[in-house]
């Protein structure tokens, strides 16, 4: 595994208005103005990455007058970045378990439309014919096929590989990037 580096706020270059500055970047980076000014206060900008990465990084940065200088980042995780990293994998898990709970219930009201339309259908066809005579001959006692529940089990496939890598990335939060 290779070194990790991460770009630090160092200071203006002489001469460069620093609103200017942060709102030039911003727009170039497509990024809100706050985040740039919260790197000016020591908040990462970029997240870590190889020595060439950040190099070209800090150039970009040199461009609008900021002037910045590299960290490198050791591979064990401090307590409190291991709290946030933790944080926000609960706050990911949660949304995606809301998220298969809504595609669960959209599937459960659109399985009720179909199965009323269909008895609704068969109502209609009831009362279009007065005459049953014709159908005596014919077998209708017929089941319908069964629906295939292909979607729900690769839905749920999918939550099952979901919580797999959150727990690899709980029980080793060295392998996961943060």
């Amino acid at each position: 595994m290779s070194e990790q580096f991460r770009i630090v706020f160092s200071g203006f270059k002489p001469g460069t208005d620093s609103q200017a500055a942060t709102e030039q970047l911003a727009t170039k980076l497509k990024v809100p103005a706050q985040k740039v000014a919260d790197f000016t206060t020591g908040k990462p900008l970029f997240g870590p990455g190889d020595k060439q990465k950040c190099l070209k990084q800090a150039k970009l940065l040199a461009v609008y007058g900021i002037q910045s200088k590299l960290q490198s980042q050791s591979s064990a995780v401090s307590g409190p970045a291991q709290s946030a990293a933790n944080e926000r994998v609960f706050d990911a898990l949660d949304y995606i378990t809301s998220s298969l709970i809504r595609i669960e219930e959209k599937l459960d009201e659109l399985e009720q439309r179909i199965d009323g339309k269909q008895v609704q259908d068969e109502q209609h066809e009831d009362d279009e014919w007065e005459d049953e005579s014709l159908f005596s001959e014919l077998e209708l006692d017929s089941e319908p096929p069964k629906r295939s529940k292909k979607l729900l089990y690769i839905l749920l496939s999918l939550l099952v590989l979901l919580l797999i890598v959150l727990g690899i990335s709980l029980a080793f939060p060295e392998l996961v990037p943060v």
